[in-house]
């Protein structure tokens, strides 16, 4: 057989098991689904943890036992945090039921050596586990044990090899852009309301990035500054071609929708842009403001309004990666610190006010020079 005809057999057999080498499968579904799988876990588990401290608390006995249901459940959700992100990632790798089932065992020892970068280990682990669990689906008569086996042992193995370091690196990456902001907050202000705004909307997972990174503090409050203004930004500058329904769904749901016309003209971009980059240094320097909470609702944006949510929570609750983030340092007196009046007006500020109001005029005056057209920001809704 020649290298040719070899190759043809690779690539079939790759077909067959559903692998697929692409940056649509590895890089958008992969994030996306590790995104989803934090969100699902660590980040819900974090705000009903934060209802069940400082709002209101159900507690009841049953069969002996003592149960503080908020409390317990936010608990549980740090313990599952690896297993549903695997899950997560295997499910939007499409994954076959045996190596899905499996990834929770990968996810949970992954995220577990992977220490402050778990995250990100869970990611690239995950990865390996699904590439090795796909190869031998169905293929033995035995693929009940066969395919689960090999998942979770290339797993575990790949896990105790490469996690560590993956996660060693991710943290200190993450050290230097926060640090980096606490010491050029106007700069870093903002590249990182920029760049992450620009990540949200593209089909990339700035919610994992984040989360990878464990960007806080003034990062992840700049970050938070950038998707905001992403997406209230398109919300409000495609308001003439889209109405409430665009509004809603661009502002509360994804800014990724503007993808293709962004494709088809890229100068659209440019309200939200420009508010991004007034924002972002205005939220480090003038409001300092801070995201204490799950590193993961840093690249969140007004979604489900998880990112201003995030700082709230962090107010209240500081996450442990925002505590170990400032040396241990943080406490519940950030509530009395930042969520008196001042707070409260930079947060609505920075989130929805002034990137509703610049990419506004932005998009106006672009619109009276013939830039935009009428129908350029049109959504299919």
């Amino acid at each position: 057989m020649n290298d040719s005809e070899s190759l043809m057999g690779i690539r079939k057999y790759f077909k067959e098991q559903n692998i697929e080498f692409s940056s649509k499968r590895i890089l958008i579904d992969g994030l996306g689904g590790m995104a989803l799988g934090l969100f699902a876990s660590l980040l819900i588990g974090t705000i009903i943890g934060t209802i069940g401290n400082y709002l209101f608390e159900i507690s009841f006995s049953v069969w002996g036992k003592n149960i503080d249901l908020f409390a317990d459940a936010s608990a549980y959700t740090k313990v599952v945090q690896g297993a549903a992100m695997a899950c997560a990632i295997g499910f939007a790798m499409k994954s076959p039921p045996y190596v899905l089932y499996s990834l929770l065992t990968v996810g949970y020892s992954a995220n577990a050596l992977g220490g402050a970068g778990g995250p990100l280990a869970v990611y690239f682990i995950t990865l390996i586990a699904v590439f090795a669990g796909k190869m031998v689906s169905k293929r033995t008569p035995i693929d009940l044990i066969v395919t689960p086996a090999v998942t979770i042992l290339v797993g575990l193995v790949s896990a105790t090899l490469i996690a560590p370091p993956i996660g060693a690196m991710a943290n200190w990456f993450g050290r230097v852009v926060m640090r980096a902001t606490d010491l050029h907050p106007f700069l870093m202000g903002v590249i990182c309301s920029f760049s992450m705004g620009v990540i949200l909307t593209l089909p990339i997972s700035s919610a994992a990035i984040c989360a990878a990174l464990g960007l806080v503090g003034l990062a992840g409050g700049a970050c938070v500054a950038g998707c905001c203004a992403h997406m209230v930004g398109f919300a409000v500058a495609s308001y003439r071609e889209n109405k409430l329904n665009g509004l809603l769904s661009q502002g509360l749901g994804t800014s990724m929708l503007q993808v293709p016309n962004l494709i088809r003209k890229p100068i659209l971009w440019a309200p939200p842009c420009v508010a991004s980059i007034i924002t972002g240094p205005i939220a480090t320097l003038a409001f300092k403001l801070q995201m204490n909470g799950p590193p993961i609702s840093s690249g969140m944006g007004t979604s489900g309004m998880v990112g201003p949510i995030g700082v709230v929570v962090g107010w209240f609750g500081p996450s442990e990666q925002a505590v170990a983030a400032d040396g241990g340092q943080l406490g519940v007196n950030l509530a009395t610190a930042y969520a008196g009046a001042m707070g409260w007006f930079g947060l609505i500020l920075i989130c929805v006010v002034l990137p509703a109001a610049i990419s506004l005029i932005v998009s106006e005056y672009m619109r009276g020079r013939g830039w935009i057209q009428f129908g350029d920001y049109k959504l299919d809704l």
